[in-house]
Protein backbone atom coordinates (compact mmCIF):
# COMPACT_ATOMS: atom_id res chain seq x y z
CA UNK A 1 0.00 0.00 0.00
CA UNK A 2 1.66 3.52 -0.98
CA UNK A 3 -0.11 6.77 1.02
CA UNK A 4 1.26 10.38 1.14
CA UNK A 5 0.74 13.73 2.72
CA UNK A 6 -1.48 16.23 1.31
CA UNK A 7 0.71 18.59 -0.69
CA UNK A 8 2.60 15.18 -1.68
CA UNK A 9 6.38 16.16 -0.26
CA UNK A 10 6.30 13.00 1.51
CA UNK A 11 5.27 9.20 -0.23
CA UNK A 12 5.72 6.43 1.62
CA UNK A 13 4.93 2.49 1.06
CA UNK A 14 3.28 0.60 3.72
CA UNK A 15 5.26 -3.49 2.48
CA UNK A 16 3.28 -6.05 4.85
CA UNK A 17 0.14 -6.25 5.92
CA UNK A 18 -0.49 -4.40 9.41
CA UNK A 19 -0.57 -6.13 12.99
CA UNK A 20 -3.84 -4.89 13.42
CA UNK A 21 -6.05 -1.54 12.98
CA UNK A 22 -6.97 0.31 15.58
CA UNK A 23 -10.06 2.44 15.75
CA UNK A 24 -9.05 4.56 18.53
CA UNK A 25 -11.83 6.83 20.90
CA UNK A 26 -9.36 8.04 23.24
CA UNK A 27 -9.09 11.99 24.14
CA UNK A 28 -6.08 12.38 23.08
CA UNK A 29 -6.50 11.21 19.40
CA UNK A 30 -9.85 13.08 18.86
CA UNK A 31 -7.60 16.40 19.87
CA UNK A 32 -4.62 15.15 17.76
CA UNK A 33 -6.99 14.79 14.95
CA UNK A 34 -9.85 17.41 15.22
CA UNK A 35 -12.36 14.03 14.36
CA UNK A 36 -13.93 11.52 16.75
CA UNK A 37 -11.34 9.32 16.28
CA UNK A 38 -8.18 8.10 14.86
CA UNK A 39 -7.90 5.31 12.62
CA UNK A 40 -4.36 3.69 12.79
CA UNK A 41 -2.52 1.02 11.12
CA UNK A 42 -0.37 -0.58 13.51
CA UNK A 43 2.76 -2.58 11.84
CA UNK A 44 6.69 -2.90 12.16
CA UNK A 45 8.44 0.42 11.45
CA UNK A 46 10.85 -1.58 8.70
CA UNK A 47 7.83 -2.48 6.78
CA UNK A 48 7.45 1.57 6.22
CA UNK A 49 9.18 2.75 3.23
CA UNK A 50 9.82 6.40 2.64
CA UNK A 51 9.65 6.74 -1.21
CA UNK A 52 9.66 10.51 -1.40
CA UNK A 53 10.58 12.89 1.27
CA UNK A 54 11.73 12.99 4.60
CA UNK A 55 8.91 13.57 7.87
CA UNK A 56 9.88 16.03 10.84
CA UNK A 57 9.76 14.13 13.97
CA UNK A 58 8.24 15.90 16.96
CA UNK A 59 7.60 14.32 20.19
CA UNK A 60 4.56 15.36 21.80
CA UNK A 61 3.08 14.08 25.41
CA UNK A 62 0.59 11.03 25.37
CA UNK A 63 -1.72 9.76 28.12
CA UNK A 64 0.41 7.23 29.10
CA UNK A 65 2.95 9.62 29.86
CA UNK A 66 5.58 8.09 27.78
CA UNK A 67 5.16 10.14 24.58
CA UNK A 68 4.53 10.05 21.47
CA UNK A 69 6.51 11.14 18.05
CA UNK A 70 4.45 12.18 15.35
CA UNK A 71 6.24 12.00 11.77
CA UNK A 72 4.70 15.09 9.44
CA UNK A 73 5.38 16.19 6.41
CA UNK A 74 7.71 19.68 7.31
CA UNK A 75 5.45 21.34 4.09
CA UNK A 76 1.74 20.47 5.06
CA UNK A 77 2.28 19.70 8.40
CA UNK A 78 0.12 16.50 7.79
CA UNK A 79 0.87 13.44 9.97
CA UNK A 80 1.52 10.54 8.20
CA UNK A 81 3.09 8.03 11.00
CA UNK A 82 3.82 7.50 14.83
CA UNK A 83 5.44 5.74 17.13
CA UNK A 84 4.45 5.48 20.99
CA UNK A 85 7.37 5.48 22.53
CA UNK A 86 6.37 3.10 25.11
CA UNK A 87 6.78 0.69 22.70
CA UNK A 88 10.28 2.44 21.49
CA UNK A 89 10.42 3.31 17.24
CA UNK A 90 10.37 -0.15 16.37
CA UNK A 91 6.85 -0.13 15.60
CA UNK A 92 4.47 2.39 13.70
CA UNK A 93 0.90 3.62 13.46
CA UNK A 94 0.40 4.99 10.22
CA UNK A 95 -2.72 6.74 9.73
CA UNK A 96 -5.02 5.36 7.24
CA UNK A 97 -6.16 8.11 5.98
CA UNK A 98 -3.16 9.20 4.35
CA UNK A 99 -2.84 5.91 2.37
CA UNK A 100 -3.98 6.38 -1.34
CA UNK A 101 -6.45 3.85 -0.81
CA UNK A 102 -7.70 4.09 2.73
CA UNK A 103 -10.10 1.44 1.96
CA UNK A 104 -7.58 -1.26 2.26
CA UNK A 105 -7.27 -0.90 6.04
CA UNK A 106 -10.96 -1.22 7.63
CA UNK A 107 -10.45 -0.98 11.42
CA UNK A 108 -10.47 -4.53 13.26
CA UNK A 109 -10.72 -3.23 16.65
CA UNK A 110 -12.44 -0.40 18.57
CA UNK A 111 -10.11 0.72 21.82
CA UNK A 112 -10.43 3.73 24.50
CA UNK A 113 -14.47 3.57 23.58
CA UNK A 114 -15.26 4.86 27.83
CA UNK A 115 -14.50 8.52 25.27
CA UNK A 116 -15.56 8.24 22.20
CA UNK A 117 -18.04 10.72 21.16
CA UNK A 118 -21.86 10.41 22.19
CA UNK A 119 -23.14 10.85 18.76
CA UNK A 120 -21.06 7.63 17.36
CA UNK A 121 -22.85 4.10 17.19
CA UNK A 122 -20.63 1.47 16.95
CA UNK A 123 -22.05 -1.10 15.88
CA UNK A 124 -20.23 -3.07 12.75
CA UNK A 125 -19.36 -6.40 14.90
CA UNK A 126 -15.86 -5.46 15.55
CA UNK A 127 -14.68 -6.05 19.08
CA UNK A 128 -14.77 -3.15 21.56
CA UNK A 129 -12.58 -2.18 24.19
CA UNK A 130 -13.42 0.61 27.14
CA UNK A 131 -9.81 1.11 27.09
CA UNK A 132 -6.60 -1.28 25.46
CA UNK A 133 -7.21 -5.10 24.85
CA UNK A 134 -4.52 -7.91 25.96
CA UNK A 135 -2.57 -8.26 22.39
CA UNK A 136 -2.40 -12.53 23.07
CA UNK A 137 -5.91 -12.54 23.39
CA UNK A 138 -6.87 -9.92 20.41
CA UNK A 139 -4.57 -10.19 17.32
CA UNK A 140 -4.21 -13.21 15.11
CA UNK A 141 -1.26 -15.64 15.94
CA UNK A 142 0.36 -14.53 12.75
CA UNK A 143 0.29 -10.83 14.00
CA UNK A 144 1.43 -12.30 17.57
CA UNK A 145 4.94 -13.76 15.42
CA UNK A 146 5.51 -10.70 13.65
CA UNK A 147 5.58 -8.87 17.22
CA UNK A 148 7.38 -11.10 19.41
CA UNK A 149 10.11 -11.74 16.49
CA UNK A 150 10.73 -7.90 16.63
CA UNK A 151 10.79 -7.97 20.59
CA UNK A 152 12.70 -10.42 21.12
CA UNK A 153 14.88 -8.89 18.56
CA UNK A 154 15.61 -6.38 20.79
CA UNK A 155 17.49 -8.64 23.59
Amino acid sequence: MKGHCDCGAVHYQVMDKPLIVHCCHCRWCQRETGSAFALNAFIETKSVKLIKGTPEALDIPSESGNGQRIHRCPMCKVTVFSNYLGLGPDFSFVRVGTLDDPDQCPPEVHIYTESKQAWVNIDDGLPVFTQYYRRSETWSEASMVRFRAVMDARG
